[in-house]
């Protein structure tokens, strides 16, 4: 595999490189990890219409979109509130 240089600010390599160092990697390891586990948009996407299908299969649930819209503005309150965001 080819090697890439990527160029971000010298505290976002050093917190990523603690980071890895925590995790017993190495900053290369540990971007190369990431690279490999995280979703991409479409990923995500595939995995939750996947998950409104069982859904729909298993018990009968299958929200409308603007039933899956108002879920999700709840979620991103309850989430504001817990101070999460």
């Amino acid at each position: 595999m080819a090697d890439a240089n990527v160029r971000i600010p010298a505290e976002a390599r050093d917190r990523l490189a603690r980071i890895a160092s925590s995790e017993g990697m190495s900053l290369r390891g540990y971007l190369s990890h990431l690279a490999e586990t995280l979703l991409t948009p479409e990923e995500r996407a595939e995995r939750a219409e996947q998950a409104r299908a069982a859904l729909r299969e298993w018990n009968g649930y299958d929200p409308s979109v603007s039933e899956q819209a108002a879920l999700d503005a709840e979620l991103d309150r309850r989430l504001s509130e817990a101070g999460v965001r």
